[in-house]
């Protein structure tokens, strides 16, 4: 059994805040995959590669090198040898990630390395697939989720708080547009694992989702 808590749900749901605090208490290390196909997404885009055309990507590929290291517990994700983290957290490239990550190649390579990382350490991983094909062994498998209307509202008030312009009925489309392409996409589409436990933080506090995680965790003995 892997000793790792494997966190999916849709794009808002809180996964990557959530996480990090687990991480933290259960001194894990944490695993941002949803990085790793935002890095890939932002070579796309700033070398205009269409990621519907399987031939471009394909050879696109090629030239691509994802690596992760970590920096004082946090995780440093470089592009081709560049660190690219103050780069890939953008909606244009958050919404291309939700593009590139359909693509079966770009998945297989992507799943290789989070494993791999899985099996020399203790880890939490969010995502969209973790429980279902990257760490379908984990101990604790969480299914997070929270209303489109909720999650549209903090992405919203992300934005806001950055001095970013945008509109929330836009967020909501686009929420809701990205979790449809998630959900029906032919690779490792989000869904919820048979053995995961479902946690809905559309009225909860981040501090009462961790407490609620680590509740299942305990009663998990892990």
């Amino acid at each position: 059994m892997i000793r790792a808590i494997a966190i999916d749900g849709p794009a808002g749901a809180g996964k990557s805040t959530i996480a990090k605090r687990l991480a933290a208490i259960k001194n894990f290390v944490y695993v941002d995959t949803g990085a790793m196909y935002r890095a890939i997404a932002l070579y796309c885009i700033e070398n205009d590669i269409p990621p519907v055309d399987d031939e471009c990507m394909s050879q696109a590929l090629e030239k691509i090198n994802v690596t992760i290291d970590y920096l004082d517990g946090e995780q440093i994700v470089f592009l081709n040898g560049e660190n690219v983290n103050g780069k890939i957290r953008t909606q244009q490239v958050g919404n291309m990630a939700s593009s590139v990550s359909a693509i079966g190649k770009v998945r297989e390579r992507m799943v290789a390395l989070q494993q791999e990382l899985a099996r020399t350490r203790s880890v939490i991983m969010d995502g969209r697939d973790i429980g279902t094909v990257v760490l379908p062994d984990a101990l604790v498998k969480i299914y997070l989720t929270a209303s489109v209307e909720i999650r549209a509202k903090r992405r919203y008030d992300e934005y806001v708080e950055k001095g970013v312009e945008c509109d929330l009925e836009t967020l909501k489309k686009e929420i809701a547009d990205r979790d449809h392409r998630d959900m029906t996409r032919e690779h490792s589409p989000l869904r919820q694992a048979e053995d995961a436990v479902v946690v809905d933080s559309s009225y909860m506090t981040i501090d009462e989702v961790v407490a609620e995680i680590l509740k299942i965790a305990d009663e998990k003995g892990l």
